[in-house]
């Protein structure tokens, strides 16, 4: 132990230290990454980290400790494993919604669904195309998809709009490449192709109980149609006209494989890669494709093919310019992630004891993520935040009590889903698109839907504790 460390000191100053960043996140102009930080220090200066850096000898290996040591080394190890899979994937996501690859996407499940399935259908786009793409500009692209379906068919656009918003959040908030999920992956320190085929799992159920909630009560509770200007008005409600027809214009649109490929192409090889390496086949052919199945390898194959293909339609000075620009989109999520590093390895470096001291309590430990993330989430709005921070804050005590990272890396995303209200920026991309100006509205049309996946997720944390 470094002197002047104890639990007791550690477990205060990790208290304040809380406090200090949700204070300066609700209560002052600084950003959260400079939040991350500052809150860091108070954790290392109040815990009794060394304020200069010392080399002391633990279990005869010389380490390092000090307050600035922990947060370079937090930061760099942090971004280290998936900052290059972010700056990928959000070039990759630009490209989608430049070439309309986002709106093809939609188009082939409207197809494929067929008429009556329009709320499944826009889930599943969502439910895709956001897992490169935000969610907020993912809704932007494709809520004239759900007005159009509503105008034609008759059916409420409040539903539709909500079920193709709800299945965009939920993939943003649980599957990697996403930034957010995958930087709490690098917290964690777990395998990302595993946590793919997990959250891809647990998000289906989320998303078909938003479904329901949207069909069953908002289309009929909030029957809204737009007419011919297109301007969301409210009418009496009527039932759906299955037989209208309904087209959509392509022209120009990238074709349904092109679409697709480059978001198939690195999940299939991620997933390759997970079943490999746990079957122990890593040999010969086997061994090319783990390696190109490596996320950052694969992620970046997956960018390669969406420049080929999508985009041949862009001429050079376009396509850089907008993967340009996804890449300055990328900049907050990656300090954000980084800093969340620091907060947790300043964690790992001050006392191992305090996560005996947690261990002990008669919570279940996979509550304390959740409840972090929860919190976070509703006092600051941002989900991406609230999932790198309860990482940051709870990875060392998860990893010190035996609960498996995977399903603790989980319980922070889904902790993140709670309750979007008004401080959050998604909350207001949803209902001024669908024309939603009531408070009251609002809040049961987007901040209830968010928390019916999130009630679901929570569900399934409590169930797979059990087994895991």
């Amino acid at each position: 132990m470094v002197n002047g460390l104890s639990g007791e000191r550690m477990l205060i100053g990790l208290a304040i230290g809380i406090a200090v960043l949700i204070f300066l996140v609700l209560k002052t102009k600084i950003q959260a990454f400079l939040a991350l930080i500052i809150s860091t220090v108070v954790v290392g200066v109040i815990g009794g980290m060394p304020l200069t850096n010392i080399t002391i000898e633990v279990d005869g290996v010389e380490k390092t400790f000090g307050i600035v040591n922990s947060i370079t080394s937090g930061f760099g190890g942090t971004l280290g494993s998936i900052g290059i899979i972010i700056g990928f994937g959000v070039m990759m996501g630009q490209i989608f919604e430049v070439t309309g690859a986002a709106k093809r996407m939609a188009h082939t499940f409207l197809k494929l669904f067929g008429k009556k399935r329009e709320e499944e259908a826009l889930a599943l786009t969502g439910f895709l195309v956001s897992i490169p793409i935000f969610c907020d500009s993912g809704f932007v692209v494709l809520a004239p998809i759900a007005k159009a379906i509503s105008k034609a068919t008759k059916k409420s656009v409040i539903g539709l709009g909500t079920a193709l918003a709800a299945g965009l959040v939920i993939t943003h908030s649980l599957v990697p490449p996403t930034p957010g999920p995958l930087g709490v992956c690098g917290i964690f320190g777990v395998d990302v192709g595993k946590f793919i085929l997990l959250t891809l799992v647990l998000a289906l159920p989320m998303a078909i109980a938003c479904i329901a909630y949207s069909r069953l009560y908002l289309s009929k509770k909030y029957y809204r149609i737009p007419n011919e200007e297109g301007e969301i008005v409210e009418m009496p409600y009527q039932e759906p006209n299955y037989e209208a027809a309904f087209s959509m214009d392509m022209t120009g649109v990238p074709g349904a494989l092109e679409s697709f490929m480059p978001l198939i192409i690195p999940i299939i090889l991620i997933l390759i890669n997970t079943v490999a390496t746990a079957m122990g086949k890593t040999e010969g052919f086997m061994n090319v494709l783990v390696f190109l199945g490596q996320p950052i390898v694969a992620v970046g194959l997956g960018l390669i093919v969406a420049i080929l293909t999508l985009g041949r339609s862009l001429d050079r000075h376009e396509a850089l310019t907008e993967m340009e620009k996804g890449m300055a989109s990328a900049g907050i999520i990656m300090l954000v992630t980084g800093g969340g590093g620091a907060l947790g390895q300043i964690i790992k470096d001050s006392d191992l004891d305090i996560h005996a001291r947690t261990c002990k309590t008669a919570i279940p430990i996979i509550i304390l993520p959740l409840l972090i993330a929860t919190a976070m989430r509703f006092i600051q709005g941002s989900g991406t935040v609230a999932m790198t921070t309860a990482a940051s804050i709870t990875a060392p005590i998860i990893a010190a009590s035996g609960v498996s990272p995977i399903l603790g890396a989980v319980a922070c995303c889904v902790g993140s889903l709670f309750f979007g209200y008004f401080n959050d920026s998604y909350f207001w991309v949803v209902n001024r698109t669908l024309g939603v100006s009531e408070a009251k509205d609002q809040l049961r049309i987007w901040s209830v839907t968010s928390t019916v996946a999130w009630a679901v997720g929570v569900v399934e944390v409590l169930i797979l504790n059990i087994f895991m």
